[in-house]
C-alpha cells in the first residue's frame, strides 16, 4: 500500500457529551462486607473504570467525562471493524465474543433510555450519526446495523472539496442535539480533504433532585484544593434521607434524580490527601459491593456547586488501553464498513463535556474503590458528608447500571 493510499482515507470518530441539572434527594446507609455479584454490571463498569483511571493519571486538575458517549461511539465501529481491529475494540469495551448479542444490548438501553424520558421526571436524549464524503461506498449490512442497533442517522457531506461547510454541519448537529451545551465540538483543522466518514455521538441530560438543596442555605465555604490550600466555594447543604454508606477510609453518598431512574454517587475519601488512593483502588468488584452497601440514613450533606468543562483527544488514551490497529493505516481492518477498507483508519477520536451542579440539579459521573476495613453502625448522630476537598463522581442509570457521566472535582471554582 502506497503512502498516498493510505493518507486517502481517514475515519473521525467523535465522542460528544453534554451538561446536566439537577438536584439531591437524601438516603443513607453504612457499608456491609458484600462480595459482587452482578458480573454483566461489572463488565459495564470495567470499560468506564479503565478509561477513568488513565485519564486521571495524565492530570491533576478537575476532570468530566461521559464513559456511556466514548462507548456508544466505539461500538458503532464495532460493526465495521473486523479481524484484530474488532477484537481489540471489543476487548476495550469489555464486549461478549457475540458481537450481535452486544450490539442487541446496546439497542435494549437505547429503548430503556426512552421509557426514561417517557415518564417526563427527566430529560436524557442520545443521538448517533454517520458523516460520509459524498459518494463514499459503505456497506449495506453496516449501514443496517447503526441504523436498526444505534439508530443513526447518514448524512452526506463533501471533505474534499468543502471542509469547512462539513465541520460547521456536524458542529451545527451536535449543538442542536445537546441543546446549545456542546459548541465547536470540531475545531479547525481535525477534519481535511482526506476525511472519508465522521461518526458522531451526543447525549444530553437534564434533572432535578428528587429533594433540592435551599438556596438560602447556600454559603460560601473553603474547599481543600490540597492538604494546606484551599479556594472559597459555594457550599450547598441540607440533612435529609439519603442513600449512604461509610468505611474507615471513604464515604459514598447517592443522590437520586426526580424519577429515582438516574442517580449521581459522590464517592469522598475520608482523609483530604487520599484521591489518588481511591482512584488506584477501584473496581468494578468493589464499586458493586459500596453500592449494594448502601443504606437509608439522615445524613448532613455539604456539597459544593460546581461546573465542568473539559475537550479531550482519547487517541493515545485509546491505545494506552490496547486499542492500537484501528489507528494504525498499516493494521487497521474496517473491511465490514466499507469495500474500500484498506485505506480506512481512525484518524482523531474527540470528546468534549460539560456539567453544571447547582441547587436544583446537577450532571456528574464517578468511579470509586478502596482498601477497607468495616466500620460499626453508629445509629446517631446523622453522618456528616462534607465535600470539602476533591472527590469523584459519577451519574448512573439504575436498571443497567450504566455509567453515563463521570469525573473528579479537584477545584470547583475552577470551570
Amino acid at each position: 500500500m502506497s503512502i498516498s493510499n493510505i493518507l486517502r482515507t481517514i475515519l473521525i470518530l467523535l465522542l460528544f457529551i453534554p451538561v446536566f441539572a439537577c438536584s439531591v434527594p437524601a438516603k443513607t446507609g453504612k457499608v456491609e462486607n458484600r462480595s459482587s455479584t452482578a458480573i454483566k454490571k461489572a463488565d459495564k463498569t470495567a470499560f468506564s473504570l479503565n478509561l477513568y483511571r488513565t485519564l486521571s493519571k495524565n492530570t491533576e486538575s478537575n476532570l468530566f467525562f461521559s464513559p456511556y458517549s466514548i462507548s456508544a461511539a466505539l461500538s458503532m465501529t464495532i460493526a465495521g471493524a473486523a479481524g484484530e481491529t474488532e477484537r481489540q475494540i471489543a476487548s476495550l469495551l469489555q464486549a461478549p465474543e457475540n458481537i450481535a448479542a452486544y450490539h442487541t444490548a446496546q439497542a435494549a438501553f437505547e429503548k430503556n433510555i426512552d421509557s426514561i424520558t417517557a415518564k417526563g421526571a427527566v430529560t436524557l436524549e442520545t443521538a448517533n450519526s454517520l458523516w460520509p464524503q459524498e459518494g463514499y461506498v459503505l456497506s449495506n449490512s453496516f449501514l443496517h446495523d447503526l441504523k436498526q442497533y444505534y439508530r443513526s442517522t447518514v448524512t452526506s457531506v463533501d471533505y474534499t472539496k468543502n471542509t469547512e461547510t462539513a465541520r460547521e454541519t456536524i458542529n451545527t448537529w451536535v449543538e442542536k442535539k445537546t441543546r446549545d451545551k456542546i459548541k465547536e465540538l470540531l475545531k479547525p483543522g481535525i477534519l481535511n480533504s482526506l476525511t472519508r466518514l465522521t461518526l458522531v455521538n451526543a447525549i444530553y441530560f437534564k434533572g432535578d433532585w428528587t429533594n433540592s438543596f435551599d438556596k438560602s442555605t447556600t454559603t460560601e465555604s473553603s474547599f481543600f484544593v490540597k492538604q494546606d490550600t484551599t479556594v472559597t466555594v459555594s457550599m450547598m447543604h441540607q440533612e435529609q434521607q439519603f442513600k449512604y454508606a461509610s468505611t474507615d477510609s471513604l464515604q459514598i453518598l447517592e443522590l437520586p434524580y426526580s424519577g429515582n431512574d438516574l442517580s449521581m454517587l459522590v464517592l469522598l475519601p475520608v482523609e483530604k490527601n487520599r484521591i489518588s488512593m481511591l482512584e488506584n483502588s477501584i473496581t468494578p468488584e468493589l464499586l458493586n459491593t459500596l453500592t449494594n452497601s448502601l443504606k437509608e440514613t439522615t445524613v448532613n450533606v455539604f456539597l459544593p456547586k460546581f461546573t465542568l468543562t473539559s475537550t479531550l483527544r482519547l487517541d493515545q488514551t485509546l491505545r494506552t488501553l490496547g486499542m492500537t490497529d484501528a489507528f494504525d493505516p498499516m493494521k487497521a481492518d474496517f473491511s465490514n464498513m466499507t469495500p474500500d477498507s484498506d485505506n480506512l483508519f481512525i484518524g482523531a477520536v474527540v470528546h468534549k463535556a460539560f456539567i453544571d451542579v447547582n441547587e436544583e440539579g446537577t450532571e456528574a459521573a464517578a468511579a470509586t474503590g478502596v482498601v477497607m476495613q468495616l466500620t460499626s453502625a453508629m445509629p446517631e448522630p446523622a453522618p456528616v458528608f462534607r465535600a470539602d476537598h476533591p472527590f469523584v463522581f459519577m451519574i448512573r442509570e439504575n436498571r443497567f447500571g450504566t455509567i453515563l457521566f463521570m469525573g473528579r472535582v479537584v477545584d470547583p471554582s475552577h470551570h
